[in-house]
């Protein structure tokens, strides 16, 4: 804590706000002069010592026509982001291999105390003008951004008097245009704008059909988990605005999102041993269909010119229910013998998560000292979450209370007229966590019986344990600090240190508890993560070249990694992780009038220490695919010239062994698959037409997830293909 002390002083006398060296995605139409909202301050992107990424709204409109989510665009994009499941659940999807942040204009969608990974499915593409990717741990956002935050901003205010306003009709169909097969979406937007008044309000319904891989089966199906495959999604939004004056503003947005899974298959096992995936057939899983439900209000005052300076605040209400599907096979961590015969008892769950919270922030540079600016702030989450079983009315998950409290200060000084900027900040978090006494589930002590178990085994060892609840508390001064040097317009150098924190899935373990005498307020399973980021790198954006080139490494002492279970449920084990990586991209504007080329390569190396009984800090094992994203390289090509734009893209995803002293599966390595994806679009004097195709070869794959992990699931019910080749017919038009 000294040394945190020590060199925060100095940053605070001396440097400035974490934020970010701006490039865009390959592919993207990010505008150097963007405010990035994510970064939290309103200097320009040059003056921020690390890497993000900006999604403009044409480049993220193309990738929903491709794919249909903002997650599988940001996946797309990014090549050191994993490859998505195409499920609903997100469960493993990583960022730099660790958990990133997900937000809408900045309010957290993620859930500190019990993540149900639905977290980028909470809005409609629609409505989303363009996606700001933050990378690495850091504390910008408070609670949660260890591999970088993803926030989504919204549609902002309309600029012009009187109505305008978008729609979209679109049409999706697999490659054999089966019946179950097809989807469509109609999506709209009406703004209006009087004097100081502004209204916003639109509704997004997207009916998606059965999936097929490229070998014209159906895609299997994750019951529990859920998925996008087979289900409906409406999505609402309102935004309401006044001008206080000619410098500030106060807004109201509003929105709510649901998915709900149609419940028309169930899973048939595949073979892994005969590389057959899991599919599906016509059949009523028992149950609810899994489904998610988002709502999430927003009240803010912001005020460009308040005495100088740039003051931003905001308080936000968030509500989210996750429903997980039930299977056809009773799981075992459901059954209670007191309540029904073993084996027999069926039930599914619920996340339930509401959050409260506010964002107050104040810039300005230092009069009479101009080059010096300085940010002051304080951030305050109140969350509320536990996981039920639907079905019996038990408690799985307890009732948990989680609060934030976190002042930061922030400071940039520019020397030499820009050609060094140095940068850092400190942010004090402040958590605390309440858990009442709570009994876990009979099904946690339980102990098979078998030829080398005889005794203290069978149904007597049902019961659950009595578990002490409590009230911990966590503090830590978090610091970052960064330089930048940019000797010539376009030519950037910078190098960056930043601490994120974020406490662990703290449901997955409490839920797991199975021996006596575990008292919440010494169990240090529960303690925060905190991550050491950094990152070095170097940027080229002169004339047709736009290059950059990262090198980041990041540790944690007590990091989280996800353990699947014989039921496919997943634990939470706690040890010491250190990733490495490399990130490479480039973008050239060719002499073909409207032609760009772009690369886009990532290396990512995990490792970890796997004596968990009695951990000795080193890292010995590869992490697996549950928890870090394959190597992958990225080509596309983009025209774009008058009425017509084109997009051809390839992702390369590299194979990848795993080795170390736990003695990683062999069949979980990875062996690599390559996607190509196209589109075109013609702007009519009536709005614009286009056409897409996702996995435009057929392209017969294993994803990385199913590919990765569980190689010994009996009977093989998550072995899952991709999509196969999928068409999807658009017509978007603007008033």
């Amino acid at each position: 804590m000294i040394r945190k002390i020590v060199a925060a002083a100095l940053a605070c006398t001396a440097l400035s706000s974490p934020a970010l060296a701006q490039t865009a995605a390959p592919g993207t139409d990010a505008e150097d002069n963007i405010v990035v909202t994510a970064a939290r301050t309103i200097l320009p992107p040059n003056a921020l010592p690390l890497t993000v990424d900006v999604i403009g709204k044409d480049a993220l409109d193309r990738q929903l026509q491709i794919s249909g989510s903002v997650t599988d665009a940001v996946a797309t994009l990014t090549p050191s982001f994993s490859p998505t499941r195409q499920k609903l659940s997100g469960s493993g999807e990583t960022l730099r291999g660790r958990s990133p942040l997900y937000a809408i204009n900045g309010i957290p969608q993620s859930t500190p105390m019990r993540d149900g990974s639905r977290d980028g499915f909470t809005i409609d593409g629609f409505f989303v003008v363009r996606v700001e990717l933050i990378y690495g741990s850091n504390a910008l956002q408070g609670i949660g951004g260890t591999g970088g935050i993803v926030n989504q901003v919204t549609v902002g205010a309309p600029q012009e008097e009187g109505f305008g306003g978008r729609f979209l009709l679109q049409g999706t169909a697999d490659d054999g245009f089966s019946g179950d097969g097809i989807g469509g979406k109609v999506a709209g937007l009406v703004q209006y704008k009087a004097g100081r008044f502004d209204a916003t309000f639109g509704a997004a319904w997207d009916k998606r059909g059965a999936f097929y891989d490229g070998e014209g089966r159906r895609v299997g199906l994750n019951l529990t988990q859920g998925e996008t495959q087979d289900s409906r999604t409406l999505s609402l939004f309102a935004r309401l605005g006044y001008e206080l004056s000619s410098s500030a503003r106060l807004d109201l947005i509003a929105s709510r999102y649901e998915l709900k899974g149609d419940g028309d298959y169930v899973a048939v096992a595949g073979n892994r041993a005969l590389g057959i995936p899991t599919s599906a057939v016509r059949g009523t899983p028992p149950g609810k269909s899994a489904q998610n439900r988002t709502e999430s209000v927003a009240l803010s005052l912001t005020d460009s010119d308040l005495g100088g300076g740039n003051f931003v605040s905001q308080i936000f209400f968030n509500r989210s229910r996750d429903t997980f599907g039930g299977e056809i096979n009773t799981q075992s961590t459901f059954q209670d013998p007191a309540i029904a015969p073993q084996g027999t008892l069926f039930d599914q769950s619920q996340n339930r998560s509401r959050k409260l919270g506010a964002k107050f922030s104040y810039e300005r540079a230092v009069p009479g000292f101009e080059d010096l600016t300085l940010t002051i702030g304080f951030d305050a989450l109140v969350d509320k979450t536990e996981q039920a079983l639907i079905a019996t009315g038990r408690v799985w998950v307890p009732p948990s209370d989680f609060r934030s409290l976190a002042p930061f200060g922030q400071a940039n000084l520019k020397l030499f007229d820009g050609v060094v900027r140095l940068a850092g900040g400190v942010r004090w978090e402040n958590v605390k966590i309440k858990i009442d006494d709570y009994h876990t589930l009979a099904s946690t002590t339980y102990v098979a019986c078998s030829a080398t178990v005889t005794t203290n085994c069978g149904l007597s060892t049902y019961g659950g344990v009595d578990v002490a609840g409590g009230k911990p508390k966590f503090d830590d001064l978090l610091i970052n600090g960064g330089i930048i040097l940019e000797p010539w317009q376009g030519i950037r150098a910078y190098a960056s240190y930043a601490e994120g924190f974020t406490v662990p899935d703290i449901g997955r373990i409490t839920r797991a508890v199975k021996i006596t005498g575990v008292d919440i307020d010494n169990y240090l399973d529960i303690s925060p993560i905190v991550s050491n980021n950094r990152e070095i790198g170097v940027e080229l954006k002169r004339g047709p070249l736009d290059a950059s080139a990262t090198y980041f490494w990041s540790s944690s002492d007590k990091g989280q990694l996800l353990i699947a279970r014989p039921d496919r449920i997943f634990d939470v084990q706690r040890q010491r992780v250190e990733i490495e990586g490399l990130e490479l991209n480039l973008r050239v504007a060719t002499p073909v009038d409207g032609l760009k080329l772009g690369v886009g390569y990532a290396h990512l190396k995990g490792r970890y220490d796997s004596d968990s009984t009695n951990p000795d800090g080193i890292v010995d094992t590869d992490l697996d695919g549950s928890n870090i994203s394959p190597d992958r390289l990225n080509l596309n090509a983009s025209y774009n010239k008058g009425a017509v734009s084109a997009l051809v893209q390839t992702q390369f995803f590299l194979k990848r062994d795993f080795h170390g002293k736990a003695n990683p599966n062999p069949l979980n390595n990875f062996g690599g698959y390559t996607i190509t994806d196209a589109s075109i679009r013609y702007q009519t004097g009536f709005g614009g037409l286009s056409l897409s195709v996702q996995n435009l070869f057929d392209k017969f794959y294993i994803d990385y997830s199913s590919d990765t992990r569980e190689a010994t699931d009996t009977p093989v019910a998550a072995y899952f293909a991709g999509r196969g080749r999928t068409f999807t017919l658009g017509w978007d038009y603007r008033f």
